[in-house]
């Protein structure tokens, strides 16, 4: 037997002998045939021109028979000879020939060799829209969705992504159907795919509200002995926790606003405070910090360093930072509730230091003194200070590169913490802002005004964004100075000198007041004895 590089070069000079007798065949009167070549759903028709009907046959078989005696590698290389040696229009029809055999449609051919989860998983990382459109493809597409469970994982994954979902999920019961191998009677695919559309409904009906001004207003009044005003507070799922001018921290049910407990012991008001799943921390007028278990409410440990009120402070990660009017910052490591050691006191502020706030990187402090400095946090020493506010410095938040801060200049300006360059200025208050929060979406200020507002954070730092579009809208319903405030995707709760706690619920907006950018005067109130 021949060699398959005999066969091929011999193949070749027959497929060249071939054509050089149909050139010789040119002077001649040549006869017109097609040779039609089908792969079962198209076929490319071709003109060819040849001298006899038998010989074009004769040299067809012989080719045919040396290239199914070859190799799979010696097949390919003698087909790129061959092409190569067509012209354009030959490649388009060859091109056209193959494109189709080319097309696999693996979604159905998967399940077919027993792998219906592959052509799952494949189609799990379909956005919403995809998944509708895939749908559509044909029955067995449709199956395989089905089949999977495809929008369970779809609203899922919005689930674990996004705290938006998440926490709408707790909120309108659903979470009950998700992260579970579905039971033989559990919700079919059908359920997941109604659900989701009602997904969305519910987040634009929420963003609508935000930006519509429209909410349910529910008043705690706190009832103070004598004087008047809440400073601070933090809240979770269950309970409110606030720091009075009275002295005493109040404990209240979220849902049923009824006072749970009142912690007394602090001799000044109780300015600042933050908790965790173990303690409560506060800071007083009287100097103080006070660690209390957040369970039982005894104090765990008092901590006597400041020469006056300690004005702000935060802890995380067996760290915690406090800072005072005697304009000095302390860093304490904090192993336990017991095991507190002041590491650092950082200075250089000239006035009292009204805020700090902190991550790995940075902790970053702002004072009367119309600056904010940063420190790093694992060495304690100085880096930058940033400068622009013309009068004090209330309040500030810090989350990744942004710091985000409230002056009695009444404008909140914008911070890149990197460079130090100044963002962008909100200008809006009538008076001194005396607390900030944002999140990805938006920044919510109040102000010794009596006032909220909501702003939009991504415009803001747009430099493009017209100013007169940034503040989303005003909120009206403290009857004094706004102090603290904190929120969430659903809700702000915010306290006041009118000694009260509003909560603004975006979410359970009656139906009354959809048509309403204000809320309803109705308005549920616990008197705390």
């Amino acid at each position: 037997m021949e060699p398959d590089s005999v066969i091929e070069d011999k193949t070749i000079e027959l497929m060249n002998t071939s054509v050089m007798e149909d050139q010789n065949e040119d002077e001649s009167p040549k006869k017109n045939t097609l040779w039609q070549i089908s792969n079962g759903t198209s076929s490319v028709i071709v003109s060819r021109k040849r001298p006899s009907e038998g010989n074009y046959q004769k040299e067809k078989d012989l080719c045919i028979k040396y290239f199914d005696q070859w190799s799979e590698s010696d097949q390919v290389e003698f087909v790129e000879h061959l092409i190569s040696r067509m012209c354009h229009y030959q490649h388009g029809h060859i091109n056209s020939y193959l494109k189709p055999m080319l097309q696999r449609d693996f979604i159905t051919a998967l399940p077919e060799q027993g792998l219906d989860h592959i052509a799952e998983n494949i189609l799990s990382y379909l956005d919403a829209r995809s998944l509708c459109a895939a749908e559509l493809v044909c029955k067995e597409w449709q199956r395989v969705i089905s089949e999977g469970m495809l929008w369970k994982k779809l609203i899922e994954r919005m689930v674990r992504t996004d705290p938006l979902w998440k926490g709408l999920s707790e909120r309108r019961g659903w979470d009950q159907y998700l992260f579970k191998n579905r039971p033989t009677d559990g919700p079919p695919n059908s359920f997941y795919r109604s659900l989701y559309p009602k997904i969305i409904q519910d987040i634009e009906t929420i963003e609508s509200n935000w930006r519509c001004g429209r909410h349910n207003l529910q008043r705690i009044q706190c009832r103070s002995e004598n004087s008047k005003g809440v400073y601070c507070l933090q809240y979770d799922d269950e309970k409110i926790i606030s720091g009075l001018r009275d002295n005493s921290i109040k404990i209240w049910d979220k849902t049923s606003l009824e006072c749970l407990k009142v912690l007394t012991g602090h001799t000044g008001s109780v300015l600042c405070l933050q908790y965790d799943e173990r303690v409560i921390v506060t800071g007083s007028s009287d100097s103080t910090v006070r660690v209390w278990d957040v369970n039982t409410g005894e104090v765990l440990n008092t901590l006597i360093h400041h020469n006056e009120a300690v004005l702000h402070l935060r802890f995380s990660n067996g760290l915690m930072v406090t800072c005072s009017k005697d304009r000095s910052i302390a860093v304490w490591d904090m192993a336990s509730a017991t095991d507190i050691t002041l590491r650092r006191v950082l200075v250089g502020h000239r006035a009292a230091v009204n805020v700090v706030d902190f991550d790995d990187k940075y902790i970053v402090s702002a004072s009367g003194d119309r600056t904010i400095k940063v420190w790093s946090t694992s060495t304690c020493e100085f880096v930058r200070t940033l400068n622009g506010h013309k009068r004090g410095i209330a309040c500030l938040q810090y989350r990744d590169r942004l710091v985000v801060s409230g002056s009695s200049d009444n404008t909140i300006r914008l911070w890149d913490i990197e460079c130090g360059a100044c963002l962008r200025v909100l200008e809006g208050h009538e008076e001194l802002v005396r607390c900030i929060r944002f999140d990805n979406k938006r920044i919510v200020s109040g102000a010794y005004d009596g006032k909220i507002k909501v702003w939009d954070l991504q415009a803001a730092l747009d430099p493009r964004a017209p100013a007169s579009t940034l503040c989303l809208r005003t909120l009206v319903e403290h009857s004094g100075r706004v102090f603290r405030l904190q929120f969430d995707e659903f809700q702000i709760i915010s306290s006041s000198h009118d000694d009260t706690i509003l909560i603004w619920d975006f979410l359970n907006v009656p139906p009354s007041a959809q048509n309403e950018t204000r809320s309803p005067s109705r308005t549920y109130t616990y008197i705390s004895r």
